[in-house]
């Protein structure tokens, strides 16, 4: 589940769960993902596919999953590395393609943050982490296309 801690099957492995659940023959392709303690996210196919742009679709969690990840890493070795972050903000997008038999497949995702930072903390660090951050995410290792990080530096006065 969505803000659950995950399950240790053993010393190195966790398991991650999720639960859904959908009411069949929707005209919209609704889901819910229950939050259990945390909100529910609500979800459909893409508009594309006969979907409610009001709602998640699969595409932009993904997406939304290897930015988080990214960001999170990120601010924790920042964090650790002492550079002070004052604003975070991703413009992430993925590129897909479809295939012949009306399947597809992400060919990349490019995450684009705009990270401001206070004039004391060192840029070099700053920029170099951002490697470091993509090298831990779970996500990003687990994908079999390329995550690109396009970061943009502010520096506040």
């Amino acid at each position: 589940m969505p803000g659950a801690s995950p399950s240790p099957a053993s010393e190195t492995n966790f398991l991650q769960n999720a639960r859904l659940s959908a009411r069949p023959c929707t005209l919209k392709k609704a889901y819910i993902a229950p939050g259990g303690s945390v909100v529910s996210i609500p979800g459909s196919s893409d508009p594309a596919f006969h979907g409610d742009a009001a709602r998640y679709n699969p595409e932009e969690m993904l997406v939304a999953s290897l930015s988080t990840c990214h960001m999170l890493w990120y601010l924790h070795l920042c964090a650790v590395n002492k550079v002070v972050v004052l604003g975070y903000e991703d413009n992430a997008a993925g590129t897909m393609e479809e295939t012949g038999n009306g399947g597809g497949h992400f060919v990349e995702v490019t995450l684009q943050p705009i990270i401001t930072i206070t004039a004391q903390s060192n840029l070099d660090t700053a920029r170099r982490l951002h490697h470091d951050a993509h090298e831990k995410c779970f996500i990003a290792s687990s994908v079999n296309f390329p995550v690109r990080v396009q970061p943009e530096f502010r520096t506040a006065s």
